[in-house]
């Protein structure tokens, strides 16, 4: 009789055979995958990752080409191999440089890791990364997100409403589409034409929600353009996420009591929340304030304090999808 495959005997038949062939390491299983033509359950016994599909969804994140942002916010890095407000050393900015880019093998690349480990993304979210995406030129965004499309489908398209188009019936299907802007980048007209490249979510640089803030910041907008940016985006039926920066208000306190306004206010109320602590970034406008003991970022048990205050507040209904940016630790001065 066959033994059933599990997990731990899947590790003992790899340790046996390491051991057999006198291999210097255990194979992974991403090797096993690669090497034999393994059945749907055996597939799944070799996942790797696993949270990678585990809502029966694969998200592939892609990033555009350096470029500016129309804001001047005192806390935001810049980069010449990256867009504005990232280094170019986080996870997705590197897989971005390592494809120049390009949308199109962007894509491709992503789609081979995730079944080269086991998972089968027939079912897609893209998420479109970069900063304020609507300030990019036209052409250039629609170029962007058609070579995208095109890799999905295993197909090229004369236009960008043909790839989405085609993707409907693709073996790789892109079931939702996530845009980043500022508010004030998110007027009707972009929502319309957001729409228009399949939008299913756009998530705003709220960062906090206090026009002095915003004004000290140099943020460049106003709260009324968060709470019009908002009422846009869900009249157009979008889920709604922002980012959210504890440390900008001074004051644990006062910090907390801003934040509640998000949900108190039903002007706003995201469906979702990204919580990013102020990061003191060589290069900014705040790391002089910094050096100079004019701002003191939030140590790691402030942070910690904060944001617990800040979950409680959070209703059900929203979900937190990260807590802290992933920028390498050697690149942040503090916080």
């Amino acid at each position: 009789m066959r033994k059933k495959l599990t997990k731990t005997t899947l590790e003992e038949l790899k340790r046996a055979y390491a051991g057999e062939r006198r291999l210097k390491k255990v194979p992974r299983n991403s090797d096993f995958l690669a090497a034999v033509g393994a059945t749907a359950r055996e597939r799944k016994e070799l996942r790797t990752r696993p949270v990678r599909s585990i809502s029966g969804v694969s998200v592939i994140a892609i990033m555009t080409k350096p470029a500016p942002c129309p804001g001047t916010c005192i806390y935001c890095p810049s980069s010449a191999i990256a867009p504005k407000s990232y280094t170019g050393y986080e996870p997705a900015a590197r897989r971005a440089r390592d494809n120049n880019f390009d949308s199109f093998k962007q894509v491709t690349a992503r789609l081979r890791q995730l079944r080269e480990i086991g998972h089968e993304p027939s079912k897609c979210e893209l998420v479109v990364m970069g900063g304020t995406f609507n300030s990019l030129p036209r052409a250039y965004q629609e170029s962007f997100l058609k070579k995208a499309f095109e890799a999905f489908n295993g197909k090229k398209s004369k236009t960008l409403a043909q790839a989405l188009e085609k993707n409907e019936g693709a073996p790789y299907r892109a079931i939702g589409v996530t845009f980043e802007t500022r508010p004030d980048w998110c007027s009707r007209k972009h929502v319309e034409r957001m729409l228009s490249y399949g939008a299913t979510r756009v998530e705003l640089g709220v960062q906090c929600l206090d026009n002095a803030v915003y004004e000290k910041i140099k943020r460049g907008h106003s709260v009324e353009d968060v709470a019009s940016a908002t009422r846009e985006c869900k009249n157009a039926f979008l889920k709604v996420g922002y980012h959210y920066m504890p440390g900008l208000v001074e004051g644990e306190a006062r910090d907390v009591r801003v934040f509640a306004k998000v949900f108190n206010d039903e002007r706003f109320r995201p469906d979702m929340l990204k919580l990013y602590p102020v990061l003191v970034m060589p290069g900014t406008e705040l790391y002089e304030w910094w050096k100079k003991g004019e701002f003191k970022p939030y140590d790691e048990k402030q942070a910690a304090r904060v944001i617990a205050r800040m979950k409680k507040i959070v209703p059900r209904y929203c979900r937190i999808m990260r807590v802290e940016r992933d920028i390498p630790t050697n690149l942040i001065a503090a916080g």
